[in-house]
């Protein structure tokens, strides 16, 4: 799941450096600059593909602007398996992986947090098996939701 990028690789006259232009802007109208995997902090698109490339161990340094990336590739090396992390960057699910179960993506409820039947869930008898699945907060926020529509109509 997940998209892949639009990407075409450059090869430039210039020795030790490749140019990949994408389908997609990565840094609005600003340049951004990484020559090593810890100046590269952040959720931002351009950080995280930068921190990927530098992963590799062939990268001597990343330029991004809006589009188009430019590796500087470390002394000896290629550029191969570069694209398909520049390619492959937004996604996050690929065939042959197992998707994670909901379990493992819930947050365990803590017991003061998890509402009771007196908490208006109309069943008298506890949470449903569905309703237990949902974090306390979101299930107040949904039947505070529920009470001020009910007193609008």
């Amino acid at each position: 799941m997940g998209q892949l990028v639009g990407v075409i690789e450059n090869k430039s006259t210039i020795a030790g450096l490749v140019r990949f232009e994408l389908n997609r802007n990565l840094t609005g109208s600003g340049h951004e600059r990484f020559v090593s995997a810890l100046e590269a902090k952040g959720p931002r698109p351009a950080a995280e593909l930068a921190r990927r490339l530098f992963d590799t161990g062939q990268v001597a340094g990343v330029h991004l602007y809006m589009n188009m990336v430019t590796v500087d590739l470390n002394k000896g090396s290629t550029s191969d398996g570069l694209f398909d992390i520049v390619r492959d960057m937004y996604q996050y699910w690929k065939p042959g992986m197992t998707p994670p179960a909901f379990e493992d993506l819930a947050p365990a409820a803590d017991a003061p947090d998890a509402p009771t039947a007196s908490d208006g869930d109309g069943g008298g008898g506890g949470l449903s098996e569905a309703a237990k699945r949902i974090p306390g907060d979101l299930l107040e926020r949904s039947r505070a939701a529920l009470a001020k529509w009910k007193a609008e109509h």
